[in-house]
């Protein structure tokens, strides 16, 4: 059974971080995918502990998005912090999921999520463009817990 670490092959999360940097071009929001085994409870609920935990409410203008996947228990849940969310509303996150479940119910897991982020980018840009002095607020490595 594959875990949170393996259920990617290195050329996935090679290509999902990839799309997270490409998405992440032309705006100053930032994305997070995080993995674990399970998930205990709400995936909602437990996305925003993992926000808070990877210090995604700490970006300056409260634009970041977290993909969250729980690999063996099968949840996914995406968040994006109130700057965001303020712009495109609580159906633009479930639209983004749906797009991302498409893929996952054919086991294209990481394309389902690539395409979900680049989604999410286009998003970021037109609420939140590029700046001049834009720093990357956050590292674009999937994260494991």
């Amino acid at each position: 059974m594959p875990t949170s670490r393996n259920f990617f092959t290195k050329k996935q999360q090679s290509d999902i971080v990839y799309a997270i940097k490409q998405a992440e071009l032309n705006t100053s929001g930032e994305i997070r995918v995080h993995l674990e085994n399970t998930c205990k409870g709400d995936p909602i609920s437990r996305a925003g502990e993992v926000f808070r935990k990877l210090n995604m409410h700490q970006t300056e203008q409260r634009n970041g998005i977290l993909f969250y996947l729980a690999v063996s228990s099968k949840d996914f849940a995406v968040v994006g912090d109130e700057g965001i969310h303020a712009k495109v509303g609580a159906g633009f996150w479930d639209s983004v999921k749906d797009k991302a479940l498409q893929q996952f119910k054919q086991q294209q897991f990481a394309e389902g999520l690539e395409e979900a982020i680049l989604e999410c980018g286009r998003q970021l840009k037109k609420y939140f463009p590029i700046q001049k002095n834009d720093v990357n607020e956050l590292n674009d490595e999937i994260s494991f817990s």
